[in-house]
């Protein structure tokens, strides 16, 4: 897939104030500091696009980006550590849950995880959620430019480790960084084939 555009649309604090459209949308969610701004970035082509923050939780709505005129990039607020009230992050973490759950068009979620960091328990848990909902989704480890490939390989394969005890296949997987590009048109392929499967009404999420 090649970026021709991509545009901020607008930033929403809750589904109902979602943009009223049925192009697909591709939405991207992690804990704080996972890089997600600077992967859109990337993905996108555009360095500025999504705004990037040395604080953990800067992102505090579901912002909306157009890309080609044809999908919607949706950037989620992430999860887990943020310098805010306990209340601010339940009120976040409804907000992106009704989205998850309830957006029709949603055609897949990519779950980003910080290939450096040992396994999350809310990583973990927030993946076991979505498997639970029927919820499509994958799996995008990044900065992997901040490790060697061996200890790349062994983060995955513990992940995998433990996934698979409760898992009966693991969702599709992609190394990434931001740095140098590292996955960028292996993300775009699939979010490509998953538009022509959308497209086709092959898509349900009931």
């Amino acid at each position: 897939m090649l970026i021709h555009s991509a545009a901020f649309v607008k930033s929403c604090p809750s589904l109902k104030e979602c943009p009223h459209s049925s192009i697909p949308e591709f939405a991207f969610i992690g804990r704080s500091n996972v890089g997600k701004s600077s992967l859109i970035n990337m993905l996108t082509g555009r360095k500025g696009l999504a705004k990037i923050s040395v604080q953990p939780g800067k992102t505090r709505t579901m912002n909306y980006f157009l890309v080609n005129e044809k999908w919607h990039l949706v950037d989620l607020p992430g999860y887990g550590y943020a310098k805010v009230s306990a209340s601010q992050r339940e009120k976040w973490t409804k907000a992106t849950n009704n989205y998850i759950l309830k957006r029709e068009n949603l055609a897949l979620l990519f779950v980003l995880i910080d290939i450096r960091i040992k396994p999350q328990k809310s990583d973990l848990e927030f993946m076991e959620m979505l498997g639970n909902s029927q919820v499509p989704f994958a799996r995008i480890f990044t900065k992997c430019d901040k490790i060697s490939t061996a200890a790349e390989k062994k983060a995955v394969e513990e992940y995998d480790r433990i996934m698979l005890s409760a898992w009966e296949s693991l969702p599709v997987t992609f190394l990434s960084s931001a740095t140098n590009g590292k996955g960028r048109a292996e993300i775009l392929t699939l979010i490509q084939e998953t538009i022509n499967i959308f497209s086709n009404g092959k898509i349900n999420r009931e």
